[in-house]
């Protein structure tokens, strides 16, 4: 379904650890219309939802809702450090076209409705 790395397991697990709601969080991951290649992908912090699919990974738990599962099924979320500072990245192997700042995308099946770039 989706993976982490544990670089990305491990600072979601520091970002969740700081809440005080930290045994209910998890991180979702979710796909909405938009960007210079027509689909956007989104990283929050949420709590579970009726209709989502969990997996917990590394101690992580990772939320996607049903519409957002099609276009990320087999996707892996990494965390890497840069000199401008770190970052969430997702390798999709769904994408079949990627904006330049990695965080927008179209799969062969759906275009979405591109924005001006990012």
């Amino acid at each position: 379904m989706i993976t982490l790395t544990e670089k990305a397991a491990s600072k979601v697990r520091e970002i969740i650890s700081a809440r005080e709601d930290k045994d209910r969080l998890a991180l979702r991951l979710y796909v909405q219309g938009g960007g210079c290649s027509g689909l956007s992908y989104g990283l929050a912090l949420d709590y579970a939802r009726e209709d989502d699919n969990v997996v917990e990974i590394d101690g992580v738990k990772v939320l996607i809702d049903p519409q957002s599962l099609r276009f990320v099924k087999g996707s892996e979320i990494d965390y890497k450090e840069a000199l401008m500072g770190g970052g969430f990245a997702i390798n999709n192997p769904n994408a079949v076209r990627t904006c330049g700042c990695g965080s927008s995308f179209r799969t062969a099946d759906d275009e979405g409705e591109p924005d001006t770039c990012c």
